[in-house]
């Protein structure tokens, strides 16, 4: 390919015109030219869950690499939409540019410098704002959440969302005391005779038991989402360590009583925290 740099320090440009090639009718790659918008959706959905374990994972090269195959993603349609004379790169990158400039008018602007917290607040109006100069005016302020979002991530939006306009609570403690009732209602609906009422009643409070405490992660400045991926994490660490321990003592999982199964338990979660320094 001799139309490419002879350095190894590619630049955007340079990935722009590789894709080009790809995709070219004639000499491209079979397998590229084949995609479409369609085709790709599960692959821009593989590479973010890619990006967020090499974040997980802490290693500054791994996440620079799953933020090239994520940017390549970006590319890739980029490169479809121009073939079908809708928008290009260059599009992309300059729409995103203006919605940032417009809408920090405390940073680019002559508004006010604002705190962390209030940010959220302006950024709404200045959105509610383009969509009625553009006669698309929101009926709620949960208009225009991405229906394809994780449930506990769609959890803390629309909380968020609610938050803004003033429904919410007014701290921390509130919110825990209604984890407690939301528990409450369960145990009730666990009591219940009927076999299907019970189980729907017992679905419907365990949802408002995890919306309820998607709130409280919210109000502690954490998302549940990034909460629970951790916690599956160590959980699935925790529990290869205890099939180890079991399997180095001649123990068989499926028969062993479950207190030995909840020492060995016990033993795998201190032997991770003191190799971590915790």
């Amino acid at each position: 390919m001799s139309d490419l740099p002879k350095t190894p320090c590619y630049s955007l440009d340079d990935l722009i015109a590789i894709m080009a090639r790809l995709r070219d009718p004639r000499s491209g790659c079979p397998w590229d030219r084949q995609q479409s918008l369609e085709s790709l959706r599960s692959f821009l959905l593989e590479e973010t869950y890619e990006v967020l374990e090499a974040i997980e994972g802490k290693d500054p090269r791994e996440h620079a690499a799953e933020l090239g195959d994520l940017l390549f993603q970006i590319v890739f349609q980029s490169q479809i939409a121009a073939e079908n004379g809708q928008f290009d790169l260059g599009e992309v990158i300059d729409r995103i540019s203006r919605k940032l400039v417009r809408r920090h008018p405390h940073v680019f602007g002559d508004k006010q410098a604002l705190s962390a917290a209030e940010v959220p607040a302006l950024w709404e109006q200045v959105k509610q704002q383009e969509k009625t100069e553009a006669g698309q005016e929101r009926q709620s302020v949960l208009d225009g959440l991405p229906t394809a979002l994780p449930a506990l991530l769609m959890a803390h939006r629309i909380s968020e969302r609610a938050a803004r306009v003033g429904f919410d609570w007014e701290n921390t403690e509130q919110v825990i005391d209604k984890i407690k009732e939301e528990t409450g209602e369960l145990e009730q609906a666990m009591a219940l005779e009927g076999a299907q009422e019970r189980q729907r009643e017992i679905a419907w409070e365990i949802g408002d038991l995890l919306f309820a405490a998607t709130n409280l992660a919210r109000k502690c400045n954490l998302c549940s989402e990034d909460l629970l991926r951790e916690a599956n994490r160590r959980f699935a660490q925790r529990f290869r360590l205890v099939e180890q321990l079991a399997g180095d003592r001649g123990l068989d999982m499926a028969t062993t009583p479950l207190q030995v199964l909840e020492d060995l338990w016990t033993e795998a979660k201190a032997r991770l925290r003191s190799s971590q320094g915790l």
